[in-house]
């Protein structure tokens, strides 16, 4: 089968705003975690911004994903961007005139989280709908791409934080969402799940509509799963990454930068799988085995890099972005696949809700650990912890997952 052409306008320019807003957001989001640590020196005061931050998409995602499925969702999308470049201006312009204080910062991140928690929900539910037929792989490697490429942006951060402020970045940030948000009113896409009656969105509907979507998942038991695994994924992979830079600045034989270049390494492999995956199909009916074997080595290499030497620790992390993409793209193109339109908003909206919980626990779990107990040996327990769910969530579903997970698309 002849397939169409990915690189349409509609898709074209939601990639372009998402690159745009995506650059912005890694300075001024790694930046500002710096000011956290140096400001509190703890990691659980560090812990409980992040935690803070992604406390609505506990709540939020869940209640957004009925309205998303009923709806536009491009309008949606260019307007929450519109906001995130009105709230980073603010914190600009408190920073600027000397306002900073941990309490007001934490109320922002309320505000920041709500509206990204939503902008998630309404993102990964119009993104298929741009996609042509028979381009979702390749569609979502180039996804998978954005995000590493934006990372790359972190030393750049690194060092405008240590020698032109943190202010200006923020700036540049409310700079880049106005214009993603810009390039993506000029959307033009028919969202067919768009309610077309007249009647007002009650309350009585809305319930309806949650309802639907709960019963969708529990009758679904391969997204149950895949759902069930990923809880578990983004609480140790959250927890970790909670502790790994304090553990750098921690060490005198390592520090920010070293951290800077380590974590680089991890983007660059992302790269480079996101562009393996754009021009290479990996084999239909080893999708599954693929992806499972990609959750138990990824969580082998993170329970034990921290242990070597740096230039081993930069070749362990660039394998396990080069295969954690892997699984990334496979579980991503596979679900967004099944799951029908009129039901993404939900099923989004309720995956993001029950991972983000289990991010949430797990940074707290590990910045409360990490106060107490050596860094190394807690992160080595979560994913002691990640591989036998693995082994008992994945391989055990695997007559439910490996039917959604084993096509050609």
């Amino acid at each position: 089968m002849e397939h169409q052409p990915l690189w349409t306008r509609n898709f074209t320019i939601l990639t372009l705003g998402t690159v745009v807003s995506m650059l912005g957001n890694a300075i001024s989001g790694f930046a500002l975690s710096l000011l956290i640590l140096d400001y509190t020196g703890s990691t659980l005061l560090y812990a409980i911004f992040m935690v803070v931050y992604n406390l609505p998409k506990i709540i939020m995602p869940s209640i957004a994903g009925p309205y998303l499925d009923r709806f536009s969702r491009t309008k949606a999308v260019w307007t929450l961007d519109y906001l995130s470049a009105a709230l980073y201006l603010v914190i600009f312009f408190l920073l600027r005139g000397g306002l900073f204080n941990y309490a007001l910062l934490l109320g922002l991140c309320i505000v920041i989280g709500t509206i990204d928690s939503v902008y998630l929900v309404a993102y990964d539910s119009l993104y298929p709908m741009l996609i042509s037929e028979g381009n979702y792989a390749k569609a979502y490697s180039i996804s998978s791409m954005i995000y590493p490429l934006s990372a790359l942006m972190v030393p750049i951060a690194s060092w405008c934080y240590e020698h032109v402020g943190l202010t200006p970045l923020f700036l540049f940030n409310a700079a880049t969402f106005a214009i993603a948000a810009t390039f993506e009113t000029q959307i033009r896409v028919k969202e067919t799940q768009v309610s077309t009656t007249k009647e007002p969105y009650s309350l009585s509907r809305y319930k309806d509509d949650f309802r639907q979507g709960i019963a969708y998942l529990k009758q679904e038991k391969g997204l149950l799963v895949i759902t069930a695994y990923f809880v578990v994924s983004m609480m140790v992979g959250n927890g970790s990454g909670t502790l790994i830079l304090p553990y750098f600045k921690s060490q005198e034989s390592l520090g920010v930068m070293t951290y800077t270049w380590v974590m680089g390494c991890s983007v660059l492999g992302r790269l480079v799988g996101g562009a393996v995956h754009y021009k290479f199909r990996y084999p239909t009916a080893r999708k599954f085995a693929i992806a499972l074997f990609v959750y138990i080595v990824s969580a082998l290499i993170d329970a034990s890099y921290l242990f070597a030497p740096v230039m081993l620790m930069m070749l362990l992390q660039f394998v396990s972005g080069l295969i954690c993409v892997t699984s990334y793209n496979i579980r991503i193109s596979s679900t967004q696949n099944y799951v029908p339109n009129e039901m993404r908003g939900r099923f989004n909206g309720t995956f993001q809700m029950l991972t983000t919980a289990g991010a949430i626990l797990g940074q707290l779990l590990a910045g409360a650990l990490g106060d107490v107990l050596p860094i190394r040996p807690v992160i080595v327990c979560l994913n002691a912890f990640s591989i036998v769910a693995a082994v008992l969530i994945i391989y055990r579903g695997r007559r439910h997952v490996a039917p959604i997970y084993n096509v050609d698309i």
